[in-house]
């Protein structure tokens, strides 16, 4: 839920609830997220100084690679997060047989789909309306609020056309589809307007009346998707964006395609990379996720040479260098995840009220990772999720009974997570349901 502006406590306190929610759910909180972070200030250092370099008018990238239960979800969101901070446009893609990576046109859609502001989530619109706004106010201050309505929209649209002019020589249905949908939008043509914002977003089954109406031929495709991407990159620039930030989950699904179809993928992956560094997407940060598998393997990036050499890094030593074009995750401990504990503790006393650490000490907390685990053959690393949801019973139990001691009254039974538990979760299950 987006938090309301006002009273700053009261906001931090909605925050929290925010984060206690979404913990109860299992799943990563939207925001908030440097308050449950542990071990990874270094990898937040570094890519913050991206971002940095980016709105400045760089292209860059960064590879997170870790096994189940490293924190690759945590630090992927924890960076959004980071850039929505710092003014920029993200965006979330899942790689999936829906969307595999070589496809640029499902890529591409996913992108517009997800997109996110610090003010809200499906932004595509809103960044559009920014855009057009922006011409709209920077015109009739230097008329000094002279124009009229007939005179602006002329005038705006003239503007539009010398700021997609380079736009236009890339691919000229673009440009067509913002002037059409700005004067639809203008004329109360609300239909043609969402028609519009469809086509460009590469929404499937956009009708032909709204494209003849465009003077618009096709539909995105695999030739244009990276083309529009520059595209939509400027617009967020020109709509006073610092840029765009993407992420793209679980690269390692890319193993199992067939021989041709995964060549296709990792020369898409090349072709980004390469894109980047040439500074052909200005303004633009990609965040990639895989296993370890994906970086090494037979069936991974080591099949195509060239871009193992270009996203690979150097030796390893106990002094990590997230600046590498890899950041490598170590598994989650029971020593990081008693800190994230106690800083939930200090979440939950701002969301209701203090906890009572005597009953939820760190002695407890300890003996409650150690009966969780060991329902896990003792991997800390794939239970933080479900140990959270446990800790936050507990602590609610705390603050609802004063009679509740959790030393007597916590057991874990795994037997309601049934149905619950996600894949690699349930394969070091040493219980049977």
């Amino acid at each position: 839920m987006p938090i309301p502006q006002g009273d700053p406590i009261e906001k931090r306190r909605l925050e929290s609830l925010n984060i206690i929610n979404a913990l109860r759910r299992g799943t990563v909180p939207a925001g908030g997220l440097e308050r449950i972070a542990v071990g990874v200030d270094l990898e937040e250092d570094v890519i913050g100084a991206q971002f940095d370099y980016v709105a400045k008018g760089g292209g860059d990238l960064k590879f997170v690679r870790g096994d189940y239960g490293s924190g690759k979800t945590f630090l992927v969101a924890r960076s959004l997060e980071i850039a929505r901070g710092k003014g920029f446009v993200t965006a979330h893609v899942t790689i999936s047989p829906s969307a595999p990576l070589y496809r640029q046109k499902n890529i591409y859609q996913q992108i517009c789909a997800s997109l996110r502001t610090r003010e809200e989530e499906h932004a595509l619109k809103a960044v559009i309306d920014s855009w057009l706004f922006s011409i709209e106010e920077r015109l009739l201050r230097v008329s000094d609020h002279h124009l009229e309505e007939e005179s602006l929209e002329k005038a705006t649209l003239k503007e539009i056309e010398t700021a997609l002019a380079s736009i236009s020589e890339m691919n000229s249905s673009l440009a067509a589809a913002l002037r059409t949908y700005y004067r639809a939008n203008n004329a109360g043509d609300f239909q043609t307007a969402q028609s519009a914002i469809g086509w460009i977003s590469a929404e499937p089954n956009i009708g032909r009346e709204f494209k003849q109406k465009a003077g618009i031929r096709g539909d995105v495709d695999e030739t244009y998707a990276l083309i529009f991407l520059k595209g939509l990159v400027r617009i967020i620039v020109n709509a006073g964006y610092a840029g765009l930030a993407v992420a793209i989950d679980e690269l390692e699904t890319t193993q199992v395609l067939p021989r041709n179809q995964r060549d296709k993928a990792y020369n898409t992956l090349r072709l980004l990379v390469d894109s980047l560094d040439r500074g052909d997407l200005p303004y633009c940060y990609f965040v990639f996720t895989g296993t370890p598998a994906f970086f090494e393997g037979p069936r991974g990036v080591r099949s195509l040479p060239s871009l193992a050499d270009r996203i690979g890094i150097t030796g390893t030593s106990e002094f990590k260098n997230p600046r590498q074009p890899q950041i490598v995750l170590s598994r989650f401990d029971a020593s990081k995840l008693e800190q994230v504990a106690q800083k939930v503790i200090r979440i939950y006393s701002e969301a209701y009220a203090e906890v009572d650490q005597n009953r939820v000490s760190h002695r407890f907390i300890r003996t409650m990772i150690g009966k969780v685990t060991g329902k896990f053959g003792g991997r800390v690393d794939v239970i933080p999720r479900i140990f959270l949801k446990e800790f936050m019973d507990v602590l609610d139990k705390c603050e609802l009974y004063e009679d509740y001691d959790p030393w007597e009254s916590y057991q874990f039974d795994a037997r309601h997570l049934k149905g619950e538990l996600r894949e690699e979760e349930e394969a070091v299950m040493v219980v049977e349901f």
